[in-house]
């Protein structure tokens, strides 16, 4: 299971492992106050994507193709987490205020999607063989 949270929301036992993936730090938190277990800068959107959407919903549509061309253009990026969601529960920490329209509900999304075809080995897009069983 993927889920997402805003960094500002308080931690809960169904979090999981706890993973940012912002590239930039978050304003007005300061790292010691933030529990979480990993920091997946490459994960986010480049920064000339995220630059060119700056959260304006009108752009949410085509921002999240462009992203997901950037995640499919490198799976090292975000394999790792695939993996972490292969072990067990994670939630995605972010910083954006609607969580409906950030970029880590298109990466959960994806990542989702990327465990469903990797437990299955019929699939166009097979990872089963990155990971040991």
């Amino acid at each position: 299971m993927v889920s997402i949270k805003r960094v500002y929301e308080e931690p809960s036992p169904d979090d999981g492992r706890r993973i940012f993936v912002d590239r930039l730090w978050p304003r007005g938190v300061r790292k010691q106050d933030l529990p979480f277990d990993d920091w997946c800068k490459d994960a986010a959107p480049s920064p000339a994507l995220r630059t060119w959407y700056g959260h304006r919903k009108e752009r949410f549509e085509e921002f999240s193709q462009h992203y997901l061309q950037e995640l499919n253009a490198e799976p090292s990026h975000w394999m790792n987490l695939l993996g972490m969601a292969q072990d067990g529960p994670i939630t995605l920490l972010f910083a954006a205020r609607d969580p409906d329209t950030s970029h880590a509900r298109v990466l959960a999304d994806f990542l989702e999607d990327a465990r469903d075809k990797q437990q299955d080995p019929s699939s166009s897009v097979c990872y089963a063989a990155q990971f040991p069983h």
